[in-house]
């Protein structure tokens, strides 16, 4: 994990390249399986198959990319589950919402290295990988559906597209709050922020970096 290093430059490591990469994969493996899915959902968005070579492509691609996407996961949820704990000031964090879409942080309880938006993805994107994991396993056509009675597979699809459309918001909401949050996106893209922008986002965070800058 990331300790917070600091560079030359006074510029603070948010993300290290192991976890930029492991990010990166599963997003882009996010896109791929949206895009697909959404394809294989309704007879409208079929055209989007012509991305993936066609309709027998994409009915095999897409469960792979899924196992890939699951796995790229399971790796940030395991560096990251122990950032992700709620505690009472993300209660408070989040009664304060109105002053945090209005940009007015220093009305608000200070946050730590994830404020409790960030948590709550964390924690919907959890149950909903597992669902997709489960659910894609029992719809697998080509390996594992024979297996299953045919009301599970039925169910399993319907659990499948539910979880997916939670979890597609999910990420638009994500997506939408790092570009919004001037500075978040170049933290995943470079690794690096400012310590103006750690003091102003995540000032518990930034206060423990200082204290261990101190202690070196």
């Amino acid at each position: 994990m990331s300790d917070g290093k600091w560079t030359h430059d006074n510029l603070i490591e948010r993300h290290n390249a192991n976890e930029r990469t492991i990010h990166w994969i599963t997003a882009i493996s996010f896109v791929l399986l949206a895009l697909s899915g959404l394809a294989l959902f309704h007879p409208a968005m079929f055209w989007v198959s012509n991305l993936f070579g066609g309709g027998q492509w994409l009915r095999i691609l897409h469960p792979f990319i899924g196992l890939v996407m699951f796995s790229s996961f399971s790796c940030l949820a395991l560096r990251y589950w122990h950032h992700n704990l709620i505690e009472m000031n993300d209660i408070r964090w989040l009664m304060h919402i109105i002053d945090i879409l209005n940009n007015r942080e220093e009305n608000v309880p200070e946050v730590g290295r994830y404020n409790a938006g960030q948590k709550m993805l964390f924690w919907t994107l959890l149950p909903c990988m597992i669902v997709l994991l489960l659910s894609g396993v029992a719809i697998w056509r080509r390996y594992f559906s024979g297996y299953f009675p045919i009301d599970v597979v039925r169910l399993g699809a319907l659990a499948h597209a539910a979880a997916a459309f939670v979890l597609i918001t999910a990420i638009l909401v994500h997506i939408y709050a790092g570009i919004w949050i001037q500075g978040t996106l170049g933290a995943m893209l470079h690794g690096y922020v400012t310590p103006g922008w750690a003091r102003k986002h995540h000032p518990r965070w930034f206060r423990s970096l200082l204290k261990s800058r101190s202690t070196h």
